[in-house]
């Protein structure tokens, strides 16, 4: 367990404050929050590169406030990796254990044993330099997971990957964290990278956490507008199942049923958050005949120029939804702020997000 008590660092004229933030053994916590919060320099105070100048850190009832790194017993992965160039990818994940002089038959079982779980056994001879993105990542996690730490603290570990390799070691972190059960704090800015990986989320703006909780509670109740912002875009809706059949799901919104497909089967009158980019939602002044399943007639709350798309706030009762739709289609259409006209997407524009 990782107990945050009335924390403040400085770093220049940037302070960072944490009243209170527990992580439970086990759990995979993410921190959120936008570039320049004080994400990583919170991170940073965790691993005891940073020492604050007031609070306590304890790690499994220990106070390490002012212990040195090594003393800590945390894994530390930071955005670019840190592995060493002049080493290969078996000494690098071997570092840790060789730090603590472990016997070199059980450094080379335990190296052998994590590179089989990473899936990186065919790796272990090659230099960094010579690994793609993603495998750089799954050696950093596995130099960091050799020594059994107390908890490992993953500072944007997706931001550097391509789309593919994103969601590959998306999964896979997710996958291994339900293997192994490590403890975690990862850090990010993108709202569904946080829902899909944590089973907690902490809000931190302008150096603040301004609000702990599970996906559903941040997403669907925000603290204050702060908060309500960091996930503006895209759309993330919350509602209850209350149909599954042959890859749809049907979620209860208010009095709206709406059609969505998942990758992971809901359970029947569980709470789900669902993701609608604005760009797939049609607008329209009449009700039209298409292959979309989901209509909603709205009202225009807002309309603002966007470059070369026009964004328009929609609202159905206490839903809100924001459409993309090119400068053409606006002319078009003639809208206005509080015209009515009905929204529609598609079954498979409207995504359940998978949660742990």
């Amino acid at each position: 367990m990782i107990e945050i008590d009335n924390l403040m660092v400085k770093v220049g004229d940037f302070k960072i404050e944490v009243n209170k933030m527990i992580v439970n053994n086990g759990e995979y916590a993410v921190l959120m929050g936008p570039s320049g919060a004080g994400k990583t320099i919170f991170l940073e105070t965790i691993a005891g590169f940073r020492t604050p100048i007031k609070g306590e850190i304890k790690i499994n009832g220990k106070n390490v406030t002012n212990l040195p790194p090594d003393k800590r017993n945390i894994s530390y992965v930071p955005q670019n990796y840190a592995l060493w160039p002049h080493m290969n990818v078996y000494d690098n994940i071997a570092y840790g254990l060789k730090l603590k002089k472990i016997d070199k038959e059980k450094v080379h079982k335990k190296v052998l044993e994590i590179a089989d779980i990473m899936e990186i056994k065919d790796l272990l001879n090659r230099y960094p330099i010579t690994l793609s993105g993603g495998e750089k990542q799954r050696v950093a996690i596995a130099r960091a997971l050799i020594i059994d730490p107390e908890a490992i603290l993953l500072d944007e570990p997706l931001s550097n990957l391509d789309t593919k390799t994103k969601n590959q070691i998306k999964d896979f972190i997710i996958y291994l964290h339900k293997k192994l059960e490590f403890t975690a704090i990862h850090v990010t800015h993108n709202p569904l990278e946080a829902i899909e990986l944590g089973n907690k989320i902490a809000i931190m703006i302008k150096g603040k956490v301004l609000q702990v909780g599970t996906p559903i509670e941040i997403f669907t109740n925000p603290k204050n507008l702060e908060v309500a912002w960091l996930h503006g875009k895209p759309n993330i809706i919350a509602g209850e199942v209350i149909e599954v059949k042959e890859g749809i799901a049907i979620i209860k919104i208010e009095d709206l049923n709406l059609a969505a497909i998942y990758d992971k089967k809901p359970i029947l009158g569980s709470k789900v958050l669902a993701i609608l980019r604005p760009e797939d939602i049609i607008i329209s002044e009449n009700f039209l005949k298409t292959s979309a399943r989901n209509i909603i007639k709205c009202v225009i709350k807002e309309i603002n120029e966007k470059g070369g798309l026009i964004s328009i706030k929609l609202g159905y009762n206490t839903l809100e939804l924001e459409a993309l739709i090119t400068r053409g289609s606006y002319e078009d259409l003639k809208l206005l702020p509080g015209k009515e006209v009905y929204a529609s997407f598609k079954a498979s524009a409207l995504k359940i997000l998978t949660m742990k």
